[in-house]
C-alpha cells in the first residue's frame, strides 16, 4: 500500500501552544488532543458546511462526530440560520421577560414525545439532567439516585471527581446496562429512599460499544422504578430527535416519567429540555428553583422549531436511517473480511468502530493506527466516542469513507497480520 503522509498541522499546533498559556489545558475536556490521536488530529476547526469541516490549516474532513451530536442535518443550514438571523434583526432575543416561542416549542414537544405533558427549557444537557434529578427528589421526597449513562459534568454525576466533595455524590450509584438483577439489588439496598432511576435508553458508555436494550429490559426498568416508588428518567440527550422525533422512548415503546433532550434538537444551537408528567414537572412552579439569565433566550427556541419543521417536512430521520444502515452493513463486511479485530456497534443514526480487547493490549495500538489512517485520509471519526450520520452525508461521502476504512484495515493487516 502507498504510504499516506501525516497532515500538515502547523497552524493548529501554533494556536494550541498559545491556548495553553491562556486557557487551562488549551481547550476544555473531551476536545483535548489526548482524546483523539495526539499529533495526528487537528485541535482547531475553521469552518464547516453540510457534512464537511475544515481545520485552520485548510485540511478538509468528512465529519462523523457532528460536534459531538448536535448537528443532525448539517453545518450552516441556511434555512435554520436565517430563522435565527431574522429573530436577531426583527425581534431580538434577550429580554427581562420570556418571548412566545417557549410556548410554541413546548406544544411541539407535546405532539412528538410520548411522555411529554409539560416541558421546561435550559441551555445544556447537563442543565437538563440536573434539573430532572432535582424535580424527582422534590416530587418523591427521597434522596438516592441510581444512574446508568453519562449525564453530564455537574457535581452529582461527573466522572472526574476533582474539586467535588464526596457528600455531593455519595447518594448517587451507578448500575450496569441490560442487567435488571443488579438494578433491583440496588433498589432493595436503598429501601424506600430511591428518588429516581436515570438511564440512557440506548446504552452508549464512554469509550465502549453501543448496546441496544435486550428484549424486555426497558420495560423491566420501568416496572422496577414503579415498584420502588422512583421516578424513571430517560436521558435522551443523544438519542432524542435522532433515533426518532419522539426519541428512543417512542422507538422502543417504553414511556418514562421524565425525559431530557438536547443536542440534535436545534442543529447546533445550545438548548436542553426537560419534559414529562405534569404532576412531577409542576415541582418547578414553587418547590424547585430553576432560573438562569440565559434560559429564556429565544434564538435556540427559534432554531429548534425550524429544525423540527425541516426534519418533519424532509423526512430527515428516514434519510439518516437509510444511509446508516448501508454504512454499518458495509463496515461490518470489512470487519469480517480483514479480521483485524475491528467491530462496529450501534444503530444506523449512531455507530462506533472499536477493537476487540486482547490480553497483550495490542488492540490499543491497532485503534491508534486505524484512526491515524482515517484522519490522514480526511475522515473525522473519534477513537473514544461513537460517531453519527447526519442528513448531509452524501453517498459520495459514505463511499469515500468506506474506501478509507478498507485502506486502514489493509494497513493493519500489513502491520499486524490477521
Amino acid at each position: 500500500m502507498d504510504k499516506i503522509e501525516k497532515l500538515k498541522l502547523d497552524k493548529t499546533n501554533e494556536l494550541f501552544a498559545e491556548a495553553k498559556s491562556l486557557i487551562p489545558g488549551g481547550v476544555l475536556g473531551i476536545r483535548r488532543p489526548y482524546n483523539f490521536v495526539e499529533g495526528e488530529f487537528p485541535v482547531f476547526f475553521d469552518e464547516g458546511k453540510g457534512s464537511h469541516v475544515k481545520d485552520v490549516d485548510g485540511n478538509e474532513y468528512i465529519d462523523y462526530l457532528c460536534a459531538y451530536g448536535p448537528i443532525i442535518i448539517g453545518y450552516r443550514e441556511e434555512e435554520i440560520d436565517q430563522a435565527v438571523i431574522n429573530q436577531i434583526q426583527d425581534k431580538g432575543f434577550c429580554f427581562s421577560l420570556t418571548q412566545k416561542y417557549q410556548n410554541e416549542l413546548a406544544r411541539k414537544i407535546n405532539e412528538l414525545v410520548p411522555c411529554a405533558e409539560m416541558s421546561l427549557f435550559v441551555t445544556t444537557g447537563s442543565d437538563a439532567t440536573s434539573t430532572a434529578i432535582r424535580l424527582a427528589r422534590s416530587y418523591t421526597g427521597k434522596t438516592k439516585i441510581l444512574r446508568c449513562g453519562y449525564h453530564g459534568w455537574h457535581d452529582w454525576c461527573v466522572e472526574v471527581k476533582g474539586g467535588v466533595p464526596e457528600k455531593l455524590y455519595e447518594d448517587v450509584q451507578g448500575f450496569p446496562y441490560n442487567d435488571l438483577e443488579s438494578l433491583e439489588l440496588m433498589l432493595k439496598g436503598n429501601g424506600d429512599d430511591t428518588a429516581a432511576v436515570i438511564i440512557t435508553p440506548l446504552g452508549h458508555p464512554l469509550a465502549d460499544d453501543i448496546s441496544e436494550p435486550e428484549p424486555g429490559y426497558l420495560e423491566g426498568v420501568k416496572e422496577l422504578a414503579r415498584k420502588y416508588g422512583a421516578v424513571l428518567i430517560f436521558d435522551e440527550i443523544r438519542t432524542g430527535f435522532r433515533v426518532s422525533l419522539g426519541g428512543a422512548q417512542k422507538y422502543y415503546g417504553v414511556t418514562p416519567d421524565l425525559a431530557v433532550f438536547g443536542k440534535a434538537m436545534a442543529n447546533g444551537y445550545p438548548i436542553g429540555c426537560v419534559t414529562g408528567k405534569a404532576e412531577i414537572m409542576k415541582e418547578g412552579e414553587k418547590n424547585v428553583f430553576i432560573s438562569s439569565t440565559f434560559f429564556p433566550n429565544s434564538l435556540s427556541y427559534v432554531a429548534a422549531l425550524k429544525t423540527i419543521e425541516v426534519m418533519e417536512r424532509d423526512n430527515i430521520l428516514g434519510q439518516i436511517w437509510e444511509k446508516g444502515e448501508w454504512f454499518i452493513s458495509r463496515v461490518r463486511e470489512l470487519c469480517d473480511k480483514y479480521g483485524t479485530g475491528a467491530q462496529i456497534s450501534g444503530i444506523p443514526p449512531m455507530m462506533f468502530i472499536t477493537f476487540k480487547k486482547d490480553p497483550d493490549k495490542i488492540y490499543k495500538e491497532k485503534r491508534t493506527d486505524f484512526y491515524t489512517q482515517l484522519i490522514r485520509r480526511g475522515i473525522f471519526l473519534q477513537p473514544y466516542h461513537h460517531g453519527y450520520i447526519c442528513a448531509r452525508h452524501s453517498q459520495e461521502d459514505l463511499e469515500k469513507t468506506i474506501q478509507a476504512i478498507e485502506e486502514a484495515m489493509q494497513y493493519l493487516v500489513e502491520k499486524y497480520g490477521k
